[in-house]
């Protein structure tokens, strides 16, 4: 029971992993959307008007809030996976 305890961890780790450098990919996405918008000058910039610049600034957040959510998804995921692990190994120990 043990061997097949371990074996959970074993694929619940390397798929934390893969979610790891999915949302590290994301970060990445995001951290460059904010240098570029910090790179943009505060005098007359050249975004189509208003409706440009709001545009630009509400693409910027969505992906900040998307990042956010992929984080919180991530940690319940991790939760989750571990709240079962320790479950069953807690059986396996009544045993």
């Amino acid at each position: 029971m043990e061997e097949l305890m371990t074996e959970i961890v074993v694929h619940l780790s390397q798929s934390h992993q893969q979610m790891a450098r999915i949302l590290d990919a994301k970060r990445q996405v995001t951290v460059r959307l904010s240098h570029i918008v910090q790179g943009l000058p505060d005098v007359q910039p050249q975004l189509n008007g208003l409706t440009g610049l709001l545009g630009s600034s509400s693409q910027v957040n969505k992906s900040i809030v998307a990042y956010l959510n992929s984080l919180a998804d991530f940690q319940d995921a991790v939760a989750d996976s571990l709240t079962n692990v320790v479950k069953a190994i807690t059986v396996s120990d009544e045993e």
